[in-house]
């Protein structure tokens, strides 16, 4: 509570709050839980019980889709003509265009090739393309 000296001896109290000790304890609260909150996330061991459900039976074989560097194509392991794609990959996939087809392209293929791949892929109606690459033990 605050008091006003006015001219006079009559002191009128000063309705006004101070909230900047209000604010410093807020903010003082908020990095407390900025600090503790990551720290309630701990993972728990249990040991979960059994359940009888069904099996689910493990995904088709992937198709795999291979670029080399003299930009012949490989698919899965049967080296095949840029003009039998459409062909080969119905094969495949057994005339299913909705399944995923990894790309695997080698390094020194340029990107211009790369895209133009991609773009035959689309436009014999494949669509889910996955780029495949070599994981690396380094950190950024």
């Amino acid at each position: 509570m605050g008091a006003r000296l006015d001219s006079g001896d009559d002191l009128t109290e000063a309705h006004e709050i101070n909230v900047t000790p209000f604010i410093d304890v807020i903010l003082v609260l908020l990095i407390i839980f900025m600090i503790a909150a990551p720290l309630s996330t701990v993972d728990v061991a249990v040991d979960l019980p059994t359940s009888n459900a069904e099996p689910q039976p493990p995904p088709e074989k992937p198709i795999t889709l291979t670029l080399k560097s003299d930009l012949s194509l490989v698919i899965d392991d049967e080296p095949l003509a840029r003009g039998a794609l459409a062909a080969a990959l119905d094969r495949a996939s057994n005339g299913d265009a909705g399944r995923r087809v990894f790309l695997r392209a080698d390094r020194n293929v340029a990107y211009g090739d790369l895209m133009a791949l991609m773009n035959d892929l689309r436009a014999v109606g494949y669509l889910k393309i996955g780029l495949v690459g070599l994981e690396s033990d380094r950190q950024p």
